[in-house]
């Protein structure tokens, strides 16, 4: 029987071995696509005699290249923190039909106009694991988000420019459902609605685990809110086609 000692040794540490690899203690996602915008209408500032503008002109519906980044740390199999990092931005330049009024400024007819469209966004949230059956697990949680945002019209004679950073506190929820063999349906939201204001952030998506280092996703990310206060007018609908890479260590 001793002959055998080394091979059940062995056996036994490898198993250990995968079993702690199941509960990775990070995480890193990298994520890219393109998206589509539906609706970007900006008023600055929100009263009669400004210009309420639809960005999808000068800037176009898309497709856009867009990406992000994720880093998670699993404190422990209920504990988890999750880091973001989404930029966007997009400039383009063109002569519109009509005089626009933005942030006080006015550009004639015909006259070619730079528009920059920046919303890049960055994220620190906290989840615990609410729900842990075999098939499905779910969390629950909050996250604390910066919103970087700007929008510039700008000509030879001109510069229109309203700028925001600012918090956002949203809820989040996240669902992952083992439908067959290493595949996986994820559901992963960011919201909150209320007061002068909404944003939210939904993505759904099918995982695919290669190995228990790396997984693959495919999927679809809609990101839609804004605000109405009298400074600014601004609400968006975004679109997003989307693939990643998870790498857990």
């Amino acid at each position: 029987m001793n002959k055998f000692i080394p091979v059940y040794v062995i056996v036994l540490f490898m198993s250990k071995t995968v079993k702690a690899k199941k509960k990775p203690l990070l995480s890193f996602e990298l994520e890219g696509g393109v998206l589509w915008q539906s609706r970007n209408e900006i008023q600055v500032p929100n009263e009669e005699a400004a210009s309420r503008i639809s960005l999808l002109d000068p800037l176009g519906k898309g497709p856009l290249p867009v990406g992000r980044f994720y880093a998670s740390w699993n404190i422990n199999p209920n504990h988890a923190i999750r880091l973001l990092f989404a930029p966007l931005q997009v400039s383009q330049s063109k002569s519109m039909d009509d005089t626009i009024v933005f942030d006080n400024k006015t550009f004639g007819v015909g006259t070619e106009i730079d528009f920059t469209y920046k919303f890049n966004s960055y994220r620190l949230g906290y989840s615990y694991r609410l729900l842990n059956l075999e098939k499905l697990k779910g969390r629950i949680g909050f996250t604390a988000k910066i919103r970087d945002a700007r929008v510039t019209l700008e000509n030879n004679n001109n510069k229109g420019e309203i700028t925001d950073l600012g918090f956002v506190p949203l809820l989040y929820l996240y669902l992952d459902y083992n439908f067959y063999g290493d595949f996986y349906l994820l559901f992963d939201f960011n919201g909150l609605a209320g007061g002068p204001g909404r944003a939210f952030d939904v993505a759904l998506k099918l995982k695919y685990d290669l190995n228990q280092d790396f997984s693959f996703t495919a999927g679809y990310r809609t990101i839609e809110g804004g605000v109405d206060v009298s400074s600014v007018y601004n609400f968006a609908w975004l679109h997003y086609a989307v693939i990643s890479v998870i790498y857990n260590y």
